[in-house]
């Protein structure tokens, strides 16, 4: 009697599922399961392993190259209790560098840090953590669901750090210090424990901060000699969106996860460029049938040297490449499933998973010491 696969995700089949050769951005993509351990996978375009590495931490979150070829990962520190029912499935709190070998060449520590920690070139590490807010701080925080705070009615509010490569605190950001309680005010669906939670951050090339405030669909623009928000986007722009970045005309990418977005009554997420003078929205992705891409949490999207959008529908394992006329030309399907292993994550999220929370595609000599992996074109081999 055959047995039927239950994992719905599995069932559908993995691993390389469509190549354009001709169309998609030769190199090798970079992604760390969420429940596969420590281990970080790189696949050339054929979908077969060029490189993995195996490290003592589960991603607390994701991996991607530096220049020079070592690999920044950010690691869940073992060990720690739940500030609240979710904090096991974002946090992390290990931000290290290892070599191709695994080796670990830095780590900086911070049990409070979450999602993202963006490794800087000088050895230093930029990432968000959190702190808490009680009594009238907490009660300061609007919207949200009443009374869902965390324990002895705490909010757990987003902080931002700079670490040089010592470890040393160079800047720092509150939340509680520059967001304006209103207009950056929970969805009201959202809990309370958490505020604004800040998915991404990263630095922009006149050396201000970019920031993704989840729960308050809002990308935002911070002034590192000020700690102001000087740039945001409008509201109704993004819903519950992740990983925003510059591109070097100044626009921002950014994944629109589509949670609650206004207006629509069936949702979707896509991928945007807006434009940075304008606030508008200049490209746009959807898939053709807009119900069929929906990330409702997590996402990642990477523009290319030859123009091509790199996206991750990340709960789903899905990795997909698609031109500037939206047509899919590579397409990948995580095949690493497993359990989160806390039992307050576990609750949460029964099924095994092979969610990823970013990915990255790298050109061959953006990795120096891959000297022996398969090209990164090769013939189609479907993972069905």
């Amino acid at each position: 009697m055959t047995t039927v696969d239950q994992n719905q995700r599995r069932r559908r089949g993995t691993g390389l599922i469509a190549l354009d050769p001709d169309r998609a951005f030769p190199g090798y993509t970079l992604f760390a399961p969420l429940t596969d351990g420590g281990r970080v996978h790189l696949i050339g375009l054929d979908g077969t392993e060029a490189h993995t590495w195996k490290l003592p931490y589960r991603a607390g979150r994701h991996a991607r190259i530096l220049p020079g070829g070592d690999l920044a990962h950010n690691g869940v520190l073992p060990g720690r209790q739940a500030l609240f029912p979710m904090w096991h499935k974002y946090r992390g709190g290990v931000m290290g560098v290892y070599a191709p070998d695994g080796t670990p060449l830095r780590e900086h520590v911070d049990p409070l840090q979450h999602h993202d920690a963006h490794h800087l070139d000088d050895g230093g590490v930029l990432y968000t953590a959190v702190e808490p807010l009680t009594g009238t701080d907490a009660e300061a925080v609007r919207g949200g669901v009443p009374g869902s705070e965390a324990g002895g009615g705490t909010v757990w509010a987003d902080t931002i750090v700079q670490l040089d490569a010592d470890g040393s605190p160079v800047w720092s950001w509150r939340a509680a210090d520059h967001l304006d309680r209103e207009a950056y005010a929970l969805h009201p669906d959202y809990a309370r424990e958490h505020w604004p939670l800040i998915n991404s951050v990263t630095p922009l090339a006149d050396g201000n901060v970019l920031a993704s405030l989840r729960s308050s669909s809002a990308v935002i623009v911070i002034s590192r000699e000020t700690g102001e928000v000087v740039w945001r986007t409008d509201p109704g722009t993004v819903s519950q969106q992740h990983h925003p970045t510059e591109l070097p005309d100044g626009n921002f990418l950014v994944f629109d996860n589509g949670v609650f977005r206004p207006g629509h009554d069936v949702p979707y997420s896509r991928v945007i460029e807006i434009d940075r003078t304008t606030r508008e929205v200049v490209w746009e992705y959807h898939d053709p049938a807009r119900e069929s891409f929906f990330a409702p949490f997590m996402g990642s999207a990477q523009r290319l040297p030859n123009g091509n959008t790199l996206v991750a529908d990340s709960p789903a394992g899905r990795l997909f490449e698609v031109t500037p006329d939206g047509l899919v030309v590579w397409e990948y399907v995580v095949p690493y499933f497993g359990g989160y292993a806390e039992s307050e994550v576990r609750g949460l999220f029964p099924a095994e998973p092979n969610a990823v929370f970013r990915a990255y595609r790298y050109a061959a000599e953006e990795l120096p010491w891959l000297e022996t992996a398969r090209p990164a074109t090769a013939p189609l081999e479907t993972g069905r």
